[in-house]
């Protein structure tokens, strides 16, 4: 698909690279012509530089010929306004980062007037996946599919596990547990696992059950998952209000500790049920005074990667809390993964991740579609639900016989509602949603799951 992405900021960059690792035709739009530069040089993709709210350059990046235009700029009338002229000069589909909460009570409004084919909100994003990890802290991740009846998540095995040295073929017979575990991650590596495949304390596994189930797998497992009763947000940014608000419904007792005196009022008025603190994050006399060693749950949302790090690596060490640590950088994740540092949240790439699955959705056309996706490991691990239509070469066939190219696993079939953990003589039928697994990146329809 030939795709109009305009701003080079971080979520631009993002998406540009993987989708044109996925075989797009990108052309990026920016009026600063040396940052274009840089990203043209490292990647294949088209620069022009310009304002991409005027006719003349959108003309110029090849509007008319265009599938979707994607408007990432930092200023959210300047998308709104790029999505509106992409509209009437090449009536393609349009994606508008929207960012002021002001908005996010308008949004549908917004896109219903704008015909946007997408409005997205990378901080309210990060947030709702936040939302989930503190109603459920024994996960480093937390994905929901088939309309929130199953989840994807992922965690680390502890010490003295019951699951340490288990085969992954032995985890229902000896643990009564409808799940099935789908990844492993040990060190850099990263596997789709057999059922000969022995799990070790310190690998980080993957597996989807229904939401009652997974809690008592964690039971059996011997992992500890109470709910979060209190909990300590550093920074008073978007994210930390979108949070502060999606948890109002809960028990949890919320901290927010903010630097700026004037934010710490509009906060203290936005979020009347929590604690507004000012003062400086970073200083540890103050956050021994509100409570670190006491607070069951710790999430460091300040606008710098390096404090977000320094502060959840110091929480680890004066509490258990759970801990949640904002990234915006990419760069250096390796380093990061081996961190203690818990659940690490890059809201760039949770919105890459949303607008990906659109734009996959989009180009397919053959016997099923993308429903929904998420990156399991930034580009190493895949889960996707597919919709499977009649004519679809994989219905019908028992699992067992289908000739399925190497590590991928079908993990999971939604049958109006009914879950199925699929075992060798199940069949994926039309109407099904089916949920795959795999290293394989990039994969656009159920039929390229046969060899």
């Amino acid at each position: 698909m030939k795709i109009i992405i305009v701003g080079c900021g971080k979520i631009g960059v993002t998406l540009a690279e993987q989708l044109n690792s996925e075989h797009h035709d990108i052309t990026l739009i920016d009026s600063d012509g040396a940052a274009l530069q840089a990203v043209t040089d490292r990647i294949d993709v088209m620069g022009v530089t310009g304002n991409g709210a005027v006719y003349q350059v959108q003309m110029e990046a090849g509007i008319k010929e265009a599938d979707l235009l994607i408007a990432t700029t930092n200023s959210d009338e300047l998308n709104m306004l790029c999505c509106l002229i992409a509209k009437k000069a090449g009536n393609c589909h349009t994606i508008a980062r929207i960012r002021n909460p002001e908005y996010s009570a308008e949004i549908n409004y917004i896109r219903e007037e704008l015909n946007l084919s997408l409005a997205i909100n990378p901080e309210l994003a990060a947030a709702r996946e936040i939302a989930r990890l503190l109603r459920f802290p024994s996960a480093i991740k937390i994905e929901p599919f088939a309309k929130g009846r199953i989840e994807l998540l992922k965690f680390l095995i502890p010490e003295k596990s019951v699951l340490n040295n288990m085969k992954i073929m032995d985890v229902v017979s000896r643990m009564h547990s409808n799940v099935l575990i789908c990844a492993v991650e040990r060190g850099s590596d990263v596997m789709i696992p057999d059922g000969n495949f022995e799990m070790r304390s310190g690998d980080k596994i993957s597996f989807l059950a229904p939401h009652a189930e997974s809690a008592d797998f964690f039971r059996k497992a011997g992992i500890v998952n109470n709910t979060v009763k209190t909990a300590m947000f550093v920074g008073g940014g978007k994210i930390t209000y979108y949070l502060s608000k999606a948890l109002a419904d809960t028990k949890i007792k919320i901290r927010i500790i903010e630097k700026n005196e004037e934010r710490c009022r509009e906060l203290s008025e936005l979020l009347p049920g929590a604690m507004i603190i000012h003062g400086d994050g970073s200083d540890q006399k103050l956050l021994l005074e509100e409570g670190i060693r006491q607070t069951e749950a710790f999430a460091s949302l300040t606008g710098f990667d390096e404090e977000n790090i320094m502060l959840s690596l110091y929480a680890a060490s004066q509490s258990n809390a759970k801990l949640i640590t904002k990234v915006n950088k990419i760069a250096f994740e390796n380093v990061i993964n081996s961190l203690n540092l818990g659940s690490v949240i890059y809201p760039k790439l949770v919105t890459a991740d949303i607008i990906l699955q659109y734009v996959r959705g989009m180009q397919n056309s053959m016997g099923s579609n993308v429903e929904t996706l998420y990156k399991i490991v930034a580009d190493q691990a895949e889960a996707l639900e597919f919709r499977v239509m009649e004519d679809s070469p994989v219905v019908g066939v028992p699992l067992e016989k289908l000739p399925l190219i190497d590590h991928l696993l079908v993990a999971c079939i939604n049958r109006k509602g009914r879950i199925i953990m699929p075992r060798g003589k199940d069949t994926i039928e039309p109407g099904d949603t089916v949920i795959i697994v795999t290293t394989h990146t990039g994969l656009n329809d159920l039929g390229d799951i046969i060899k």
